[in-house]
C-alpha cells in the first residue's frame, strides 16, 4: 500500500512551496491538489489554479508523484487541458497523474455562466471528455466531432514524457463511470458512499466500498481487463470515519489495514488545515506519514 497526501491550493506560493517540499521530505508517494475554481467552505478565501500550482510544485520537488484529485469537464475542454498536461508532464519529468471525474453541482458547475448539467448530461459529457482526452494525449494530431467536445487538427507534439500517455485515475462509482475506469484508467478513485457521511457507520462504509470494488471488477471483466491492473485509490475525509484516522498512528494503521483488505493500494490523506474539516495535529500527521506503512507490514 502507498500513502499520499492532497494539498489544497489555498496558500500563496511563498508558503505553499514549503508544504510541497515537506510532503516530499516525509516520503509521501504522491502529492495531489484539487482542481476547482473554488470549493465549499474555502470559497471566500484564497484558492489558486491546480495546473500552475502543480507546475510550481514540480520545480521544487524531485521524486514525488504529482496530480489532480480530481479534474472534471465542469470548466475544462480536452484540447486545452491536453496541452497543459503535456507541458506539466514535461516540466515534472514524467511525474504526473490525472485524477479525473464527472464533476458535480458545486461552484464550478455554473462559474462560466452555464446552467448546471443534469446527472445524465454530466455522465454523457464525461464519457466524451475522457475518450477525446485519451486521443489527444496519445496522438500527434487529432480531429474529432463530438456532441459536446470537438478538435480540429489539434497538435500535441511531442506528447507526454510518460508513454503512451500520463496515467488516468478515474473517479467513479456509477456503472458508466466504472466502465470508463475499466477502459481508460490506470487507477480508480473513490471517496466512499456520500450517503453514509452524515449518519453512516465505519462498518457500513467498508461494506459500501467492498461493493464498489466488486462493481469495478465486474466492469473490468466486461472490458476484458484484469481489475488487478488498476490501482485503487481511497481519498479519505468523506467517509463516516471523517478525521478519526488522523488522531493517532494506531488509528490510521487500523483504518488503512481494513481498507487494504478490500484491495485498496493507495490511501490519500489531506494535509492539515486549521479551522476546517481537514484540521488535524501536524505532528501526528507527520508521524503517520513516516511510521504507518511500516506498521502495516
Amino acid at each position: 500500500m502507498r500513502l499520499s497526501t492532497v494539498i489544497l491550493p489555498i496558500h500563496r506560493w511563498a508558503e505553499g512551496q514549503k508544504i510541497w517540499r515537506r510532503a516530499e521530505d516525509l516520503g509521501f508517494h504522491a502529492a495531489y491538489t484539487y482542481d476547482h475554481l473554488s470549493w465549499r467552505s474555502f470559497r471566500d478565501g484564497p484558492w489558486f489554479g491546480a495546473i500552475p500550482t502543480l507546475t510550481a510544485a514540480a520545480a521544487v520537488t524531485q521524486s514525488t508523484q504529482l496530480g489532480t484529485l480530481v479534474t472534471s469537464p465542469n470548466f475544462r475542454h480536452p484540447v486545452t487541458l491536453a496541452k497543459e498536461l503535456i507541458t506539466l508532464d514535461d516540466v515534472s519529468g514524467g511525474r504526473v497523474t490525472l485524477g479525473i471525474g464527472a464533476g458535480g453541482n458545486g461552484f464550478d458547475a455554473t462559474a462560466l455562466g452555464q446552467e448546471a448539467w443534469t446527472p445524465k448530461e454530466r455522465a454523457d459529457r464525461f464519457g466524451e471528455f475522457v475518450a477525446l482526452l485519451d486521443r489527444l494525449l496519445t496522438e500527434d494530431a487529432v480531429t474529432e466531432r463530438g456532441t459536446f467536445y470537438s478538435a480540429d487538427e489539434a497538435r500535441n507534439i511531442p506528447g507526454c514524457v510518460q508513454r503512451p500517455r500520463l496515467p488516468f485515475a478515474v473517479a467513479a462509482t456509477g456503472p458508466r463511470g466504472l466502465r470508463l475506469a475499466a477502459r481508460y484508467g490506470q487507477a480508480w478513485v473513490t471517496t466512499g458512499d456520500p450517503k453514509l457521511y452524515e449518519e453512516g457507520t465505519p462498518e457500513q462504509s467498508v461494506a459500501a466500498l467492498r461493493g464498489q470494488v466488486e462493481k469495478l471488477a465486474k466492469a473490468c471483466a466486461e472490458s476484458g481487463r484484469d481489475v488487478a491492473e488498476l490501482d485503487k485509490v481511497l481519498l479519505t475525509g468523506f467517509t463516516p470515519d471523517r478525521s478519526r484516522p488522523l488522531e493517532s498512528v494506531d488509528a490510521f494503521v487500523d483504518f488503512a489495514g481494513r481498507h487494504r483488505e478490500l484491495g485498496f493500494t493507495e490511501i490519500v490523506i489531506h494535509w492539515p488545515i486549521a479551522d476546517s474539516d481537514f484540521a488535524a495535529d501536524q505532528t501526528v500527521f507527520e508521524n503517520i506519514a513516516t511510521e504507518a506503512l511500516a506498521q502495516l507490514g
